[in-house]
């Protein structure tokens, strides 16, 4: 299959993380400088329809946005993977799916897990309660069948991968000397973080990794500890990757290139 060109270019990312100073946690702004030709964007399970209705709900509008800004960002360059879980058998013989099967395989220096859970050793537990599932329905009901292609509105195109396995993702950014990975998509307690081309994974295999904090969405229900808001919810899960894992961005940052970085030609006035 052939590979994506190859696209001169500098993001310009205003990452936000945190950092434990004595008593007190303290947010810490720096700018990532990253080539648009060694960063991925990576979309985590934004199915079209999910068992919890408010959370297929806040997918929906989540996923024009997103689409958005993927598009700009594969404009620039940027090499975008989808990963539906279990979804992926949708798009078996897609141009898509047999450019990161064509990836030769890569030796990972740590094992690729199909699961991360929660490392005691290096993060606190999580700052919601979602033992019960996270769902926010008034009632939840089960919803087996659902259907898990990847939302319609975020497009797949181009030199665009799927794949939701980890090893797969690995040998694909290998051959695509990629170093810099930004995760997007849901759900950022449970899926973004825990699966096998999550944070935690993709942090341990050594990328500079990054999450797309507004482009991203909890399970979480008020109705449990620490009994906030929903987007509040949201927001504490991301202050605990900031803290814990990787920093966070904003899309914006992934629509444009450093001016000049690109090697365009200028123009002088007249």
């Amino acid at each position: 299959m052939a590979l994506r060109p190859t696209v001169d270019g500098n993001l310009s990312l205003k990452a936000r993380r945190r950092e434990a100073r004595g008593d007190q946690v303290v947010e810490i702004r720096k700018t990532l400088d990253w080539k648009v030709s060694e960063t991925a964007i990576v979309i985590c399970d934004m199915w079209a329809d999910h068992p919890c209705h408010q959370a297929a709900i806040r997918v929906d509008a989540m996923a024009p946005r997103m689409n958005r800004v993927v598009s700009a960002a594969r404009g620039l360059g940027v090499t975008v993977v989808h990963a539906p879980s279990s979804g992926v058998k949708f798009y078996e013989k897609t141009p898509f799916r047999r450019r990161i099967l064509s990836a030769p395989p890569a030796k990972a220096p740590v094992p690729i897990s199909g699961w991360c859970e929660l490392d005691p050793k290096v993060e606190a537990p999580l700052p919601i309660d979602d033992s019960s599932g996270g769902c926010d329905d008034p009632l939840v009901r089960p919803k087996p069948g659902f259907d898990r292609h990847q939302h319609a509105a975020i497009k797949i195109t181009g030199f665009d991968g799927v794949s939701d396995n980890g090893q797969e993702v690995y040998n694909f950014f290998r051959q695509l000397k990629i170093r810099n990975v930004v995760l997007m998509g849901v759900h950022t307690n449970m899926c973004v973080l825990g699966r096998p081309f999550g944070i935690r994974q993709m942090v341990r295999l050594g990328f500079n990794v990054v999450l797309t904090r507004d482009l991203t969405d909890a399970m979480y229900d008020p109705r449990d500890r620490p009994f906030v808001s929903h987007t509040r919810g949201t927001e504490l899960v991301v202050e605990h990757i900031e803290r814990y894992w990787c920093p966070s961005i904003v899309g914006a940052d992934l629509i444009r290139v450093v001016a000049g970085s690109d090697a365009a030609a200028t123009r002088t006035g007249r």
